[in-house]
């Protein structure tokens, strides 16, 4: 057998450039490159392993240098997410804290099912300088480290103790990536002292290998069962997700509708899956959702859910689907999912399952009763999304944060790529964005990570440079993590950055004020001196002058027209521009056709929460299991 001698580090680095995917005949770089801030712990393993391949041409793995752990795992999610999951970034950390950074990264990229595989440093494996710097020392095992704590939120964990085990651990983990049933974050914790020890590698654990990923084929039998289900509905309707979205079945999906009748409402993963001018479709559902969509939600017999786990903002926590005779059929390529809520499960790639339910069909669709009614609830939408955007308040006043976003939708083009995660934007954005493309609306809301805004727009932009990028974040989540502005100012990377700063964080303001706690704890205000608390006058925090001293050109916007010439200026520069624009904390926000789940004190000694229990005690009767 020939072999060849490398380090670990290099053996991986070289391991890792030779992975490919597929998927319909198209191959692609399966790991395109790795991020990675160096320290101890890997500077000279992983580190010098790059070096080395960059300089030697030995193997083909760019580098890319983040300015914080947690941003560049969420570019890399970011990235794969573009790519539909069929690329993923590795990313390397030092010991201790380095790679503790990554675990946040890591639970949004499990939660979200996307890929990333994460190389986070560990401590000596002979435990020869026992303990070394940033070692954590456990009285109950010696074997205990902090990486252990990625154990929680990977798909897939191991240690590399020997040079030898990196060939089956490597092998695993291109397995689960490539797995879009299993797939999320995976974790090979890498001691420092084995990244850097030699070995004799055999040469053919270096060949060119590509991972096929399939489109699981429906079971004839499941489809005649979720085809009979259909027929009997009077009132069905589609939950889109992200599933539809991965599998590239936004052609299938709108012809789907179109020929049956069925209207389709979409999640946050799944918007733009059918462009939102179509007459199927109703907008999104939920909490957030929006008057078409919850209204057509309540009465359907029948709900085709495709792509989507049922998250508790899909379903208003169980209280949207509002016929007490509701009946679901599943598509997923997740039996998890297909399951969900008593449902009559077809497991399946979301493309090969709506071609064969279509074929099922092809002589039903909805009576024209029910396409009046879609209709109307549809005209009635526009209605209120044009009241939100509408720019009627006096003169002087700070803009709504809806109307900014009326203007977005206006000057963006249907390619043009929107970021956002956390915050009141979402729900925003899930009432109010005109998603014509299924790439153009990417919201992170399975973990909705505050901070994961500004470094998602890195990994976008990495993904496809041929589209505009806008990252919309709240002065909450840009004060969380802005470091990778320096990383697309660096990196010559144009990204639209649209800072909207009220001074506070509306959306949990919001919900405190509905839950009877008044904004406490809300606002970015000094520590009032009489009262003890924090609701003084506001912080002169000037978040323009941080971004322009990160490396970014700055526009500043006082009104909604200011903002619509701020964004041409925007598009029209060549580098990283932040547009900042300052909001009414107070809303308005669009109408609230939704509900959430979010427990109130049930015993309090203020009105305000004694409140908010009754209302909330009144929406927990609505609540059910779907059995």
């Amino acid at each position: 057998m020939e072999t060849i001698r490398l380090t670990t580090a290099q053996a991986l680095v070289r391991f890792l450039a030779n992975q490919y995917s597929e998927r319909d005949g198209q191959e692609q770089r399966l790991i395109p490159g790795a991020w990675g801030i160096f320290g101890h712990g890997n500077v000279a393993g992983i580190g010098q392993a790059l070096l080395q391949a960059a300089v030697t041409q030995e193997a083909d793995l760019p580098y890319y240098l983040a300015r914080n752990e947690q941003g560049m795992v969420h570019a890399a999610v970011a990235y794969a997410k573009m790519r539909d999951r069929l690329a993923a970034f590795a990313c390397t950390a030092s010991t201790g804290p380095g790679s503790t950074n990554m675990i946040t990264g890591a639970a949004l990229a499990t939660t979200n099912r996307l890929p990333v595989l994460l190389l986070p440093s560990d401590m000596f494996a002979t435990r020869a300088a026992d303990p070394v710097l940033q070692q954590l020392e456990d009285t109950r095992g010696g074997d205990v480290t902090v990486n252990d704590t990625f154990r929680a939120v990977s798909k897939y964990f191991d240690r590399i103790s020997r040079p030898e085990q990196l060939i089956p651990a490597a092998l695993a983990a291109m397995r689960v990536l490539t797995d879009p049933v299993e797939t999320g974050a995976v974790t090979l914790a890498l001691p420092q002292d084995v990244q850097a020890e030699a070995y004799d590698w055999p040469v053919a654990f270096f060949r060119r290998r590509v991972w096929h990923i399939g489109r699981p084929v429906p079971e004839p039998q499941a489809i005649q069962r979720a085809a009979a289900l259909l027929r009997t509905a009077r009132k069905p309707l589609v939950v889109a997700g992200g599933g539809a979205v991965y599998s590239g079945a936004e052609i299938q999906l709108r012809a789907f509708a179109e020929a049956t009748g069925i209207p389709v409402a979409d999640t946050h993963a799944g918007k733009g899956a059918v462009s939102w001018d179509q007459p199927c479709a109703v907008g999104g559902i939920g909490s957030t959702g929006s008057y078409a969509a919850n209204e057509l939600a309540k009465d359907a017999d029948v709900v085709l859910g495709i792509g989507t786990r049922y998250s508790d903002f899909t379903t208003a926590s169980h209280t949207v689907f509002g016929n007490p005779d509701v009946t679901f059929v599943n598509l997923n390529v997740a039996r998890l999912d297909a399951v969900k809520h008593s449902a009559e499960p077809l497991v399946a790639d979301a493309r090969l399952g709506i071609e064969a339910l279509a074929g099922a069909l092809t002589d039903w669709e909805v009576d024209q009763g029910y396409r009046d009614r879609i209709r109307q609830l549809i005209a009635r939408t526009r209605e209120i999304e044009d009241k939100c955007f509408a720019s009627d308040r006096n003169t002087g006043e700070l803009p709504a944060q809806t109307q900014i976003l009326g203007a977005l939708n206006d000057v963006l083009g249907d390619r043009d790529v929107v970021i956002n995660a956390a915050g009141s934007m979402p729900g925003d954005l899930q009432q109010l964005w005109r998603a014509r493309d299924p790439k153009a609306y990417h919201v992170e809301y399975a973990y909705s990570c505050m901070g994961y805004e500004i470094a998602a727009g890195v990994g976008v932009k990495l993904a496809d440079p041929s589209r505009e990028v806008v990252v919309l974040v709240g002065d909450g989540s840009y004060l969380m993590m802005a470091q990778e502005i320096v990383t697309m100012v660096s990196e010559g990377l144009k990204v639209i950055i649209v800072l909207v700063q009220n001074h506070g964080f509306a959306s949990i303001g919001a919900l405190s004020e509905s839950l009877g706690s008044q904004r406490f704890g809300t606002k970015y205000r000094f520590r009032n001196g009489d009262s003890g608390l924090i609701d003084g006058d506001v912080l002169p925090v000037d978040l323009a002058a941080n971004a322009s001293s990160l490396g970014a050109d700055v526009l500043h916007a006082a009104s909604v027209d200011e903002f619509r010439t701020a964004m041409e200026k925007a598009k029209a520069n060549d580098r990283t521009t932040v547009v900042h624009v300052e909001t009414d904390l107070y809303g308005p926000n669009p109408p609230a056709h939704g509900w959430w789940d979010v427990p109130v004190s049930q015993a309090s000694a203020l009105d305000s929460t004694r409140g908010a229990y009754e209302t909330y005690a009144a929406h927990k009767l609505t609540q059910r299991h779907y059995l």
